[in-house]
């Protein structure tokens, strides 16, 4: 999508909606992605955490699984033929068969799980502090950045997608997605979503901005938690 900086200070965006769609309103939304033009959803909460294929016209879970009511489901995405799943608080990851939803097997997890995502080679993972951990598919430490605005480290990088070589990033309790250079944590573009869920659509359960989902065309889909809305939007520079 062409984001970069010129080595000053990061580019700023705003967002313009192209099209809206339906979502679930009980979908505490964690992880977000397309495969293979299927868009993928995780949600989390006790007793709510649930795994989806999404049809993306109704908004309507195609297929879908259901955790225990002692796990908090969090990022999510597919690796190969695999999909891994964080949990926030329960030290474990999940793998499930990316084409049947049926459970493979899981593994430790050190550290509190957030975003997930992946360059095609590593898990991509945060834990809501300002760093990005790279991974192995079975979840060995590979490497880590620290993220940074104009030199200073941003906490709470929550839902994660890998987009043309760069991390775009959530920050939670914010309207704000971060574009960040892999090779070193700098963040290189600020988009600026405020605004986004109109007021009138505003419930009492409705919660913060977190889902980014870019399909293999290029479109952008950015949803929250407990949205009745799941937009795509295109990115419009800031006025100076």
């Amino acid at each position: 999508m062409g984001l970069s900086c010129d080595g000053g200070a990061p580019k700023r965006y705003n967002i313009e909606v192209v099209k809206e769609y339906p979502h679930d309103i009980s979908s505490y939304t964690q992880g977000l992605f397309f495969h293979d033009g299927v868009l993928y959803e995780s949600t989390g909460q006790y007793g709510e955490s649930t795994m989806r294929k999404v049809d993306l016209a109704s908004g309507k879970a195609i297929q879908r699984l259901d955790f225990a009511r002692k796990y908090f489901a969090e990022g999510s995405v597919i690796l190969g033929k695999n999909l891994y799943i964080l949990t926030w608080t329960n030290k474990v990851a999940f793998v499930y068969d990316a084409a049947t939803l049926e459970y493979k097997m899981s593994y430790s997890y050190p550290r509190e799980g957030w975003g997930l995502t992946t360059d095609g080679k590593h898990l991509i993972a945060s834990d809501g502090s300002s760093r990005i951990y790279f991974l192995s598919p079975e979840f060995k430490l590979e490497r880590s950045i620290s993220v940074k605005l104009n030199g200073r480290p941003v906490r709470y990088l929550n839902e994660l997608e890998w987009v043309d070589g760069k991390i775009w990033a959530n920050v939670y309790t914010t309207d704000m997605i971060l574009v960040i250079d892999p090779s070193d944590g700098e963040v290189e573009s600020v988009i600026n979503c405020a605004g986004l869920l109109p007021d009138r659509l505003h419930g009492p359960d409705t919660d913060v901005l977190n889902g980014i989902a870019v399909s293999a065309d290029g479109r952008i889909f950015l949803t929250g938690k407990k949205w009745p809305r799941l937009y795509e939007v295109k990115l419009v520079p800031a006025k100076k």
